[in-house]
């Protein structure tokens, strides 16, 4: 018997979604904003065109040409609920994807939260839960993090975490010290992961609503993380996921452990012309978003994907 090596792709894509809400209201939850009779005039005509918009985005995320393949594995940020996840993957243009997913219910006020949807064909889901953030002071609740360990087709276990921390309102560093929570929530997650399984794959993707050399990034740096998307670039002029007052930058990331990032083969944003627009103001382009201001724009997010591949070698059995 001999055994001949072959190589594989899994292709990760992240993205925050920007505002995905269902028309209903949700007890509990400030998501008034998102009803019919408010001031956007949201309607199940404009919630079905945004999760087509989005399955078009995901889909697109999978290559050109004869190397297309739907990606294996989908971190998204600003999901209202598990409704709406239902309809993104059993009713919206990516029903025949065959698309399993988990997802978290947080105490976020608006009702906001993060998912994984994953391909069960290349991830054999084994395990998953959301660990919860506690508030600092009067700060209201925060997104609680997603945890997800799946088998893969190399035979390896892979760790997902997936995280949306909380928003510079306030400013900046008023703001911090939420995100360093965040931090510090996932570092300790991570600690206890390292204890029972040695030297384990992990990667952590989401929306930051942080830069590259901030605190909360450089926690993680400092905790044996890897930011394989520092610095990536599009095809089509996008230089950062998300473009404010003119100027590009990266609030979504997708990090990796060290026993991981020996798999990257490459990571860009994901910036082809149909998910931008001129930019009227500034000049340049920029993402084309599903509102601007309180004007419907019928667009995709305000932030691109981040779009990584990573090789999985596998043995096949033969006979000589």
């Amino acid at each position: 018997m001999i055994g001949t090596l072959l190589v594989s792709f899994l292709t990760l894509v992240q993205l925050n979604c920007e505002n995905v809400f269902d028309c209903r209201h949700d007890e509990g939850k400030n998501d008034y904003e998102w009803l019919s009779d408010a001031g956007r005039h949201w309607s199940y005509k404009k919630y079905w065109r945004k999760l087509n918009n989005l399955s078009k985005e995901i889909i697109s995320c999978g290559g050109e040409g004869a190397e297309w393949a739907l990606p294996d594995l989908v971190a998204l940020c600003e999901i209202e609920n598990d409704s709406v996840m239902v309809d993104l993957t059993r009713k919206s243009l990516l029903r025949k994807a065959g698309y399993h997913y988990v997802m978290t219910t947080s105490p976020d006020e608006r009702g906001i939260d993060v998912a994984l949807m994953y391909s069960p064909y290349s991830f054999a889901l084994l395990r998953h839960h959301t660990l919860r953030v506690e508030p600092v002071g009067n700060r209201h609740p925060t997104r609680d993090i997603l945890y997800v360990s799946g088998r893969l087709v190399s035979g390896d276990t892979l760790h997902v975490y997936v995280v949306h921390a909380p928003s510079r309102s306030g400013g900046e560093r008023a703001s911090r010290p939420y995100r360093l929570k965040v931090a510090e929530r996932l570092c300790q997650s991570i600690d206890s992961l390292r204890q029972a399984t040695p030297n384990p794959h992990i990667v952590v993707a989401g929306d930051f609503n942080d830069y590259s050399g901030d605190s909360a990034l450089v926690r993680l740096a400092q905790h044996g993380l890897t930011d394989v998307s520092e610095g990536v670039e599009g095809t089509h002029g996008a230089k950062g996921t998300y473009k404010y007052q003119g100027k590009w930058g990266s609030l979504d990331h997708i990090f990796v452990s060290s026993s991981w990032s020996s798999r990257l083969l490459d990571c860009r944003i994901h910036d082809l012309p149909f998910l931008l627009e001129k930019d009227e103001k500034y000049g340049g382009m920029q993402p084309r978003r599903t509102y601007v201001g309180f004007r419907y724009h019928d667009g995709f997010s305000d932030h691109l994907p981040l779009v990584a591949r990573f090789l999985l070698p596998t043995t096949e059995t033969g006979n000589e």
